[in-house]
């Protein structure tokens, strides 16, 4: 059922009597209503009774009474556009409670002379839906006015409920006017959001707030001047609505409601603070305000900023986060953007999680609050999440061939068959713990994926981690380096399975000390011993060897075994294939020995 409202008054609908719609009146029932399109009589959307909410009475009547939103109601904005009825197009309003999506809708149905129909998608389903989009499509065909349906709590609709939507919204059969509080990109689904204009609503500054509270005190639709309101609890209202007017409002009512009740004129700060005592948080564990809020902890912590920090902290812990979230969060960070440069961190965060679990909230906030000091304190690093992104990047593009057959897994019969095990070097062996050895694939030599920072402890790991790699790597001493080590005459080097070491198992320290003079694999020419009046074990002393600068690189390193002589020279070894062999014969008899290395 169709009618009129006044000779220019917009046309409202009744199409059916459902829990899921808002019963749009008739004329002649209820309270009467004033001429003009703002007269319009509905339940919800028609002129405010005498004992409703303050928030409901105070309601815009025009869009020049809306306070905020500016940057909306600029002339040909869409949103002027659409309470003025100059432009059909469908509308999702997104903003937190408070903000004046509700307000804008009751504009809507005021201001146009197109029928309105309202549901709740708290109690509508897919069966009122068409009903609406049925009823407006003969209306449509009938030469009818357009029809405008307006959806609260749109994102509380399911897929199937807003898929209903699609085709009418498409061809025009309604304009669709839809509030939201959740992120519509997460909420509302695609194709019906690419068939609106998404306009998002921010929440009100304080002297908007204001503002409307002092209306709301004057106005004769609000408390008309029975009451006055302090500097003070006007200030108190305004701090802990936190720009939500609806919960701004309703706090002065309840003020009013108590200073009259005491016969006093003046709404005072201790009334004020009777009627509301605690911030409005805007937070919600599955919505924007939960990822927002997590986002600038994290960031503060990483700008080390432990005052920001413990803010948005207390922002979760006071709305009610569940506290192993924040924990977890905690103990990622101190991987994440700590790192190398303060190990004690995820000890610390560690810490913290576990005293999360034993000791639980509220005292468990002195745990968390002391581990987010210490993270926002420490030094910084990412070297480790850029080491593993990298590392995991090229085995996502297919790099890394087999394991170097040395490092494979020995222990079971018929391994060493396979050559499994055979040729590997125990590191304790070596004077160093440290020997020349490949261990990532072929492919893979000489890539460099850990990048230490200069921050903090990780300045000493910069230091270590490429004398680490010369090693390894067998790359030689960096030119100009000198570093006298004792080569041990017997015991210094073993193999894998705990025999004296062959010279093929020497560690690369040891082929750096004692260098050739050939350039080639088979250098075999006397190494020059180090200058006399170097740091260390004077040259030509019986027993020694001097590590020296090898600016060649790894080619000038000699490839098969060198022996160090009484002389402090080295020179291949004649019997270099049978110093191998011993080699293998030691770690085949590994397992026995007990110093076998997986």
């Amino acid at each position: 059922m169709a009618f009129r409202i006044g000779p220019d008054g917009p046309v409202l609908s009744v199409v059916m009597d459902t829990d899921g719609l808002f019963s749009l009146a008739q004329p002649g029932f209820g309270p009467a209503a004033p001429s003009g399109p703002a007269g319009v009589e509905t339940a919800g959307f028609g002129a405010a009774a005498a004992d409703a909410p303050l928030p409901v009475r105070m309601r815009p009547a025009s869009l020049d009474e809306l306070v905020g939103q500016q940057h909306l109601l600029a002339p040909g904005a869409p949103l002027r556009q659409l309470v003025t009825g100059s432009s059909p197009m469908s509308v999702i309003l997104w903003g937190p409670p408070g903000t004046g999506k509700t307000t804008i809708a009751h504009l809507v149905a005021h201001a146009t002379d197109r029928k309105f129909v309202a549901m709740s998608a708290l109690t509508a389903g897919v069966k009122d839906v068409r009903a609406v989009i049925e009823t407006a499509r003969r209306a449509r065909r009938s030469g009818g006015p357009p029809t405008v349906l307006f959806i609260d709590e749109v994102h509380r609709f399911s897929k199937t409920q807003q898929d209903s939507l699609l085709a009418a919204v498409e061809d025009r059969t309604v304009t669709l006017l839809a509030a939201t509080t959740e992120n519509p990109y997460f909420s509302v689904i695609s194709p019906l959001l690419s068939r609106c204009v998404l306009l998002t609503l921010q929440a009100l500054q304080e002297e908007d707030v204001r503002g409307l509270i002092r209306r709301a005190v004057a106005d004769h639709r609000g408390l008309g001047g029975a009451v006055s309101l302090s500097p003070e609890a006007e200030t108190h209202l305004v701090r802990l609505s936190a720009g939500d007017v609806r919960k701004a409002l309703t706090a002065l009512e309840a003020a009013a409601g108590s200073a009259t009740a005491q016969g006093a004129k003046v709404i005072d700060l201790a009334t004020a603070e009777r009627a509301v005592d605690v911030a409005a948080v805007r937070y919600d564990r599955d919505g924007d305000a939960h990822y927002d809020v997590t986002s600038a902890f994290i960031k503060s912590m990483r700008g080390s900023d432990p005052d920001a920090a413990l803010h948005y902290l207390a922002r979760m812990l006071v709305a009610g986060e569940d506290p192993r979230f924040i924990a977890r969060r905690i103990v990622i960070f101190s991987s994440e953007d700590v790192g190398m440069a303060d190990p004690q961190a995820l000890l610390v965060a560690t810490a913290a999680a576990q005293a999360v679990q034993l000791i639980g909230m509220p005292e468990a906030q002195l745990n968390l609050a002391q581990a987010v000091v210490h993270m926002a304190t420490a030094p910084k690093s990412n070297s480790v999440t850029t080491a593993i992104g990298a590392a995991i990047a090229d085995v996502r593009a297919g790099r890394g061939g087999a394991v170097p057959s040395p490092l494979r897994d020995a222990h079971y019969s018929g391994s060493r068959g396979l050559g499994h095990g055979l040729g590997y070097r125990y590191p304790h062996d070596d004077p160093r713990g440290v020997v020349r050895q490949q261990y990532v694939p072929d492919d893979l030599v000489g890539t460099d994926y850990y990048r230490p920072s200069e921050h903090g402890a990780e300045r000493a790991v910069g230091e270590r981690v490429p004398r680490l790699r010369r090693i390894v790597r067998g790359l030689g001493a960096r030119p100009g380096e000198s570093r006298p080590v004792a080569a041990s005459a017997s015991g210094a080097n073993r193999a894998a399975g705990g025999a004296a070491a062959s010279d093929a198992s020497q560690s690369s320290a040891d082929l750096e000390q004692t260098g050739t003079t050939g350039s080639g694999p088979q250098g075999s020419g006397p190494v020059e011993p180090a200058a006399s009046g170097e740091a260390g074990t004077p040259a030509g002393e019986p027993g020694s060897a001097v590590e020296t600068a090898d600016e060649g690189g790894p080619d000038t390193v000699a490839d098969h075994p060198v022996t160090v002589t009484g002389s402090g020279t080295a020179a291949a070894g004649p019997d270099a294939e049978d110093d191998v062999m011993r080699s293998e014969r030691s770690d085949k008899s590994g397992v026995a020995a007990g110093k076998e290395q997986p």
